[in-house]
């Protein structure tokens, strides 16, 4: 039950609203990019999708597979979380179809050409990465309210890898709008869902929460974000690369999702 003290309920709120503020943190970092520069789109889109994968494979689906373990038992766990990593990928997959598609044939490195096709590509980029954030806000919210200790420390380790995923959000948005602004309001609402989903969870959800849901919720999103990455990032970052800037932005998107994970273990 939860605590009928509103003390441990706002310190609580307080370490989630935290964490969700790296994200926004990361969206101003687009204030140092060359919005007329196709190769630093091409770096940036590759640098979201290894940030969206390498955090997928190694962090949500690994929370996927500790909750179902809490539920049914480790071996249970590993094949009800590949289950919900597979359904994320189909249910994505079957949303792409029915969505607007762009005409690849017109995208070029002309960026006056080709604004509508970036920002559909952030936009999905933006709503995986915001899908994620709900159920990591309950988590850090019901962490907290349960042992502020390690609550704070998982607050620590959220805001850390919120930064690079705050970029993947601005990046495709700043150079869709050429707004500096509109990409750091797109970081910004991606932010405000982790308290939102502390308070949904605090409000509506308690009573229902269970380690098999939150299995099945980070399966799901797991899924669904290497399949954007893969999908949608990665070809739109080869169309606008010359040269290396793919694989560069690529690796350099997964190797700072590790150092934000490392550094936390």
């Amino acid at each position: 039950m939860i605590d009928p003290d509103f003390g441990p309920v706002l310190t609580a709120f307080l370490v989630c609203i935290a964490a969700a503020l790296s994200t926004i943190l990361g969206g101003l970092l687009v204030f140092r990019l060359d919005a007329s520069n196709p190769r630093v789109l091409a770096f940036g889109l590759a640098f979201a999708a290894g940030a969206m994968v390498y955090v997928s494979l190694v962090e949500i689906l690994a929370k996927a597979q500790t909750s179902f373990a809490e539920a049914l038992g480790p071996a249970a766990a590993y094949r009800m979380a590949t289950m919900w990593f597979f359904v994320g990928i189909i249910l994505v997959a079957a949303l792409d179809r029915l969505l607007p598609k762009h005409d690849d044939g017109a995208i070029t490195k002309d960026m006056s050409t080709s604004k509508s096709s970036v920002a559909r590509v952030g936009l999905l980029a933006a709503l995986a990465i915001t899908a994620h954030n709900l159920p990591e806000g309950m988590a850090t919210f019901f962490a907290t309210l349960n042992d502020p200790a390690v609550g704070a420390a998982l607050a620590v380790a959220i805001a850390i890898h919120n930064i690079p995923e705050g970029i993947s959000i601005a990046i495709p948005i700043y150079f869709a709008t050429q707004s500096k602004s509109k990409a750091v309001y797109g970081a910004a609402l991606s932010a405000l869902v982790e308290p939102l989903g502390a308070l949904i969870g605090y409000l509506v959800l308690a009573p229902y929460l269970s380690p098999s849901l939150f299995g099945a919720v980070f399966g799901v999103i797991a899924g669904a974000m290497v399949f954007l990455s893969l999908h949608e990032l990665m070809p739109a970052a080869k169309r606008y690369s010359s040269g290396y800037e793919t694989a560069y932005g690529l690796v350099a998107g997964m190797a700072l999702l590790a150092l934000s994970l490392v550094l936390l273990r």
